[in-house]
């Protein structure tokens, strides 16, 4: 049977899409829109698979709108530019991140100071109510059109297939190392959790000169934090001996889990004016003790991903700096048993769909 999703724009796409809250993916036809003078359409060639994509295909957030197409991490070759881009052409290396549209008005400070990513009415890439009233679908599809002003360039002679985590993962703990400047050479900052984003935080801080210790309740993870990922020390967040040890010895903490934990032994952690960022999204609210934050006027701040303009800096910055996430390149026929295994943090660190040759075209 014909779905509306199939007649919504002229332009026929070919995806894969759950139905409801069970967050079950089978194959789904829908509809792109038509170029605009501002757009930019390309070919999908590579997907990366972000844990919110599992939050939002069950609801967890309470806004996802179905049927739903996941991601955005999406990587592709631009096939058509609207008349009025001036910013890339045929053929160009692009990726779409997290958010396919913002107010953009002069009157919105978020979207003057390059920090789309705030704006009230920023339009997330899969999941929401476009402009148009339509549903916006993401990267587990064969191609994509989006405004221009929320594309950015892959450098040249980047991998694709990496480049994809750091339109989410890779922003989501850049932004942050930068903007509480936890980037300097010198400072000592902790990262909790090593997945996705987990093992992108170590990579960047380690590439800004920064000492890294991976904060963790995994003991096994140790030799790959240290030795494959490039973490100066491992600390286990369960042992009491190490933990007292190190108290007072961050100038900051990148916290990525997602998970419900507690947040004193952190705080504990960090040095007078130390910051903890939060970047991670627990279903439940996490309780917050006051009294530690106020004996060494310390913070518990939050970030997600970054601006345009950041973005582009950041996929930059990877390149030149060779900073590349750990990969796990699948086809799309193995995207629900991906998301399993994702639940149970079985990956290394991030999985990436291999749109280009597994996806089969629409027809």
């Amino acid at each position: 049977m014909a779905t509306q999703a199939e007649f919504e724009h002229p332009r026929k796409a070919f995806g894969w899409a759950a139905r409801d809250t069970s967050g079950v993916l089978s194959p789904f036809n829908f509809s792109r829109r038509e170029t605009r003078e501002n757009d930019v359409a390309f070919k999908v060639l590579y997907c990366g698979v972000c844990h919110s994509d599992i939050h939002m295909l069950k609801n967890e957030w309470g806004f996802s709108l179905y049927p739903i197409v996941p991601g955005h991490e999406i990587i592709g070759t631009v096939t058509e530019v609207g008349s009025k881009v001036n910013k890339f052409k045929v053929g160009d290396k692009v990726g779409v991140g997290c958010m396919v549209g913002s107010c953009r008005k002069n009157t919105c400070r978020n979207c003057n100071d390059a920090l789309e990513n705030y704006c009230p009415q920023m339009i997330l890439t899969y999941g929401v109510k476009d402009t148009d009233g339509t549903i916006t679908y993401g990267g587990y599809s064969d191609l994509m059109v989006a405004d221009e002003n929320f594309v950015v360039r892959i450098p040249q002679g980047f991998p694709l297939d990496a480049a994809a985590p750091l339109l989410c993962a890779g922003i989501t703990v850049y932004s942050p190392l930068r903007y509480y400047g936890l980037d300097k050479p010198g400072l000592h900052v902790g990262v909790v959790g090593l997945g996705g984003l987990g093992h992108m935080a170590v990579k960047f801080a380690k590439a800004f000169g920064v000492k890294v210790t991976v904060i963790s309740t995994s003991p096994e993870k140790k030799d790959e934090a240290i030795q494959l990922l490039g973490a100066d020390h491992f600390l286990i967040s369960r042992d009491h001996d190490q933990m007292q040890a190190a108290t007072g010895s961050f100038d900051g903490i990148i916290d990525t889990v997602s998970a419900f934990h507690p947040l004193l032994p952190l705080i504990s952690l960090l040095k007078c004016h130390g910051k903890l960022v939060m970047v991670g999204a627990p279903e439940k609210p996490l309780e917050l003790p006051v009294f530690p934050l106020i004996m060494g006027r310390k913070t518990v701040a939050g970030s997600t991903i970054g601006g345009m303009k950041e973005t582009q800096e950041m996929i930059d910055f990877a390149a030149k700096h060779n900073v590349k996430p750990e990969i796990e390149v699948i086809p799309i026929d193995y995207i629900n048993t991906a998301l399993e295994r994702l639940l149970k943090a079985d990956v290394k660190y991030r999985f990436v769909i291999d749109i280009g040759n597994t996806l089969k075209p629409s027809t």
